[in-house]
């Protein structure tokens, strides 16, 4: 999906997460373009590009859990969604190994 949330009051972004994660428990996937911190905070797994936008993006310059990516030091994402996470884990994003397909 490229940016649901586009236009959505904040109580449908809700109602949307909680669509997601009951397609998740079916186990579907979904792959989510988004610029939304919550929707980003509330992903199994981040991939983001940078580090500008344009000709200056386009490399991956992180890919981890949303726990990582608070304590990534090349990501832009990380700070904003620090406020979303309860309990961070600071390790480094080089440690993490992508999900796998089932």
């Amino acid at each position: 999906m490229d940016e649901p949330t586009s236009g959505l009051h904040m109580s449908d972004v809700d109602r949307l997460l909680a669509l997601f994660d009951a397609l998740v428990e079916q186990g579907k996937s979904l792959i989510v373009v988004e610029h939304n911190v919550e929707v980003i905070a509330n992903a199994d797994w981040i991939i983001e590009l940078g580090p500008g936008a344009g000709k200056r993006g386009g490399k991956v310059i992180f890919e981890g859990t949303p726990q990582m990516i608070v304590s990534d030091k090349r990501s832009v994402t990380g700070p904003f969604v620090r406020k979303y996470l309860s309990e961070p884990l600071l390790q480094p994003a080089a440690a993490a190994a992508p999900p796998t397909a089932v």
